[in-house]
């Protein structure tokens, strides 16, 4: 297997379209970030529209996470059935679909709904864009390709943000519109999305290899679609068809309770229910609805440009090492925000400021090294299915805080919400430091001996006949 790591980063790589093929994947992030992010310019509006209390705004805004658990369910029998690309597909049009649902809503049932048919969407594609890409490109710049999904979803962020700031002088039915203009970056994603392959690992699972080597061929040139194919092919000598079950078998558990951890612990930290609830808080330091809109690009500024940070560094410095300090900044950065409300300072932007790093800390670590390790992690017969459990457990994970927030800000106080999230930050730095490996620079096929050997797992598959 040393011959196809070697192929890999020296093949003539075809840059251009690897990238090319990475961001029209990637671009359904943008969807992703946009779609979530969008209801934090609404709350002001929607609150008094629908006359909403705590638990029921809590409802408002994280009732998509509901979609969200049934789209990643879903996706990945929809992927191993459909392909990725198709899946993609079905994306592109649900967001366009949903976006203008959610902005006609008369009642708020009719809003929730689509607020959670639009969860279908995000929780589809999260599973499935960064697979896709994961599938796709070659190992020795994987990290960055597939941090591209990231860095769609934050620009998504920064879009939504702008997005609400642009809208929120249009008049009463500002929300509606903010709604509704995901529909226009939706329609895009599902046109660009015909003009990229399908993934040549579900190809060769398909047995449509002639395809798979042609793709594999465009992307790096003939001699590194052999190798890639036989390492493929090698992989799958043992195929046959995954239960939900079979993830619990002791070939594959720890890997799957793994998954489960990064994707649990990327959203207990916090990261959603600040995006969400972001101008919420800064109003409580004393700046009114629109100078917090406006602080709150700010955040989505700082998000987009530190995902660069992460793109560059994730096979460089590898992706332990950036989130054991992400995990530590991010933190910091909360007991900060906690102490500020404590003790009543609002002075100097400086919960900004810790806001800023926060979500710094997040962009160009954890945020990008999540999806990452997750695409990676797990062996080609079951990575469809693992994926989909942890993608299903990243939602839960993320209902639970964005729902949560609200009801403990006001019962308990911004400060105690925060103290929270950042001892969740030393937990997972304890956890990473102990059982997460590094990742980076080997082949899918490669990862899965060395996973093997690393967490002494049973190498043959026959244990499935």
């Amino acid at each position: 297997m040393q011959t196809s790591t070697k192929l890999s980063s020296n093949a003539k790589l075809n840059f251009a379209y690897i990238i090319l093929v990475s961001l029209v994947a990637a671009s359904g992030g943008l969807l992703f970030g946009f779609d979530t992010a969008i209801i934090s310019g609404t709350i002001h509006y929607i609150r008094p529209y629908f006359q909403l209390d705590e638990y029921c705004l809590g409802w408002a805004v994280s009732c998509i996470l509901i979609g969200c658990m049934a789209g990643a369910a879903a996706a990945g029998k929809m992927c191993d059935a459909w392909g990725r690309k198709k899946t993609l597909l079905l994306c592109g049009f649900l967001f366009a679909i949903t976006g203008l649902g959610t902005g006609l809503a008369d009642t708020f049932s009719v809003f929730v709904f689509f607020r959670i048919a639009g969860g279908l969407a995000v929780g589809i594609a999260a599973m499935a864009a960064p697979m896709y890409i994961a599938e796709t490109v070659p190992a020795s710049i994987r990290g960055r390709m597939v941090s591209l999904y990231q860095l769609a979803i934050v620009s998504g962020i920064l879009l939504a943000y702008l997005s609400n700031y642009l809208l929120a002088d249009t008049g009463e039915n500002n929300w509606r519109w903010m709604f509704a203009s995901q529909s226009f970056p939706s329609l895009l994603f599902f046109a660009a999305m015909f003009f990229v392959p399908e993934s040549p690992r579900w190809l060769m699972k398909k047995e449509r290899k002639k395809e798979a080597e042609n793709i594999l061929a465009k992307l790096g040139g003939e001699e590194y679609s052999r190798a890639e194919t036989a390492a493929i092919e090698e992989s799958f000598h043992h195929e046959h068809n995954e239960k939900l079950s079979d993830l619990w078998h002791p070939s594959f558990r720890p890997l799957v309770w793994m998954g489960i951890m990064v994707a649990v612990f990327q959203q207990i930290t916090g990261i959603n229910a600040i995006l969400y609830y972001a101008p919420e808080i800064i109003k409580k330091t004393g700046v009114n609805n629109e100078n917090a809109l406006l602080q709150t690009i700010g955040i989505g500024i700082i998000s987009f440009l530190f995902t660069f940070v992460s793109i560059w560094l994730i096979d460089k410095a590898g992706r332990k090492i950036l989130l054991l300090a992400g995990c530590a900044a991010m933190g910091f950065s909360l007991l900060g925000v906690a102490a500020c409300f404590h003790f009543q300072y609002f002075e100097n932007y400086v919960v900004l400021f810790f806001l800023l790093v926060y979500i710094a800390a997040f962009s160009a670590t954890m945020g990008c090294v999540a999806w990452v390790i997750l695409s990676e992690i797990f062996p080609n017969r079951i990575r469809g299915l693992a994926l989909s459990v942890s993608t299903l457990v990243l939602w839960i994970a993320d209902f639970a805080a964005s729902f949560a927030f609200p009801v403990l800000n006001a019962q308990l106080g911004v400060e105690t919400a925060l103290s929270i999230f950042a001892g969740f930050c030393a937990l997972y730095w304890i956890y990473v430091k102990r059982v997460i490996p590094e990742t980076k620079g080997s082949t899918l096929e490669e990862l899965e001996k060395k996973l093997t050997q690393t967490f002494k797992l049973p190498q043959d598959a026959k244990h499935y006949d």
